[in-house]
């Protein structure tokens, strides 16, 4: 497939992928895949902004290629490099044939010159060691360039970025410039960690990718499958979304949410308790002061109207405030996971 028809064909492609979307995303892919320009996705993390690359990549047949950005990353990693062990090992094998070379040379000066007049042969495709974006664009077959987490990067790989997001092509001083035979549809992903360079975000479409909706994150869960009775996802999604209103450092996503609801039904849970979810907890809530404040309110988010015990603050023994976190439920000793089946 070179292109969607439609903005309901991409979603329904998508959907077959087992990649829901709405309205929007869908409009944006079907743009995607006929302009054939860049798209940035920004928004938080786990809203699926990189599995939306994986899904597109199934759905159209193309080959994904993903370039994973980090701090500190050089533009080698990402476009290309020399492949100095294969250049040595020649040299080494054709040392016999640069003797002869340079056999009949009247100085030194003059070998040099006949070795530098060479040095193309070293410098050519043959020892090019192409990284993600050269490999698109020299890819005799379609792909799909993911471009992950570009707010990792440093502001110096965003320049580098640009002859190829706005051309689709990548020069090389020694050799020449390689231009994309078959463009590649490019998804670029961002966590907000940082401001990205206008001349990178003018160059592409631009999607800001929120949490879904209540609704569409349940459909989202049925659609995988978990094991956990209808009802049960409905409140667990309403759960992750309270939890996602507290001030984490990591908010659950859609990922972890679908995680949990499987966890849950390994169990066997048939009721959705605070004793249960703080046990399970973990799974969506990775980090300790998450957890903390995951442990208070969890009780409320199940249960509105739950008489929470206050945290005690009197001085025991004349040794200042007790530090014990509150309790979760009165009865933790006599839970059964819901009465695992």
């Amino acid at each position: 497939m070179t292109a969607f028809e439609s903005v309901e064909q991409a979603g329904k492609a998508l959907a077959v992928q087992g990649y829901l979307t709405d309205q929007r995303l869908a409009t944006m892919v079907y743009l995607l895949t006929r302009l054939e320009k860049p798209v940035l996705l920004e928004g938080p993390a786990g809203v699926g902004k990189t599995e939306l690359a994986k899904s597109l990549a199934a759905a159209t047949g193309r080959r994904l290629l993903r370039l994973q950005c980090y701090e500190g990353q050089d533009e080698a990693s990402a476009l290309y490099e020399w492949d100095y062990g294969k250049q040595l090992l020649y040299t080494q094998i054709l040392r016999e044939k640069i003797g002869q070379l340079v056999a009949d040379a009247p100085d030194l000066h003059d070998a040099v010159n006949r070795i530098g007049e060479q040095e193309s042969v070293f410098f050519s495709e043959r020892f090019l060691a192409g990284r993600p974006l050269l490999e698109a664009v020299r890819s005799e077959e379609p792909v799909v360039l993911l471009i992950d987490e570009i707010d990792r990067a440093d502001e110096a790989l965003e320049a580098v970025l640009l002859e190829m997001l706005g051309e689709y092509q990548i020069s090389v001083p020694e050799i020449g410039t390689f231009t994309a035979r078959r463009r590649p549809y490019v998804i670029l992903t961002s966590n907000n960690t940082r401001d990205l360079a206008a001349a990178l975000k003018r160059r592409c479409l631009h999607l800001f990718l929120d949490y879904p909706s209540a609704e569409r994150e349940l459909d989202i869960v049925r659609s995988k499958d978990t094991g956990l009775p209808e009802a049960l996802a409905s409140q667990l999604v309403e759960i992750v979304r309270g939890l996602r209103e507290l001030e984490l450092r990591k908010s659950p996503s859609i990922s972890e949410t679908i995680d949990w609801a499987r966890t849950l039904a390994v169990l066997g849970v048939d009721e959705l308790t605070a004793p249960v979810l703080s046990d399970t907890v973990s799974v969506v809530v990775k980090y300790d002061k998450d957890v903390r404040r995951a442990l208070e309110a969890l009780p409320r988010l199940v249960d509105p109207n739950a008489e929470i015990p206050e945290p005690d603050h009197g001085h025991g023994h004349g040794h200042g405030h007790s530090h014990e976190p509150p309790k979760v439920s009165a009865d933790r000793g006599s839970r059964s996971f819901g009465r695992a089946r």
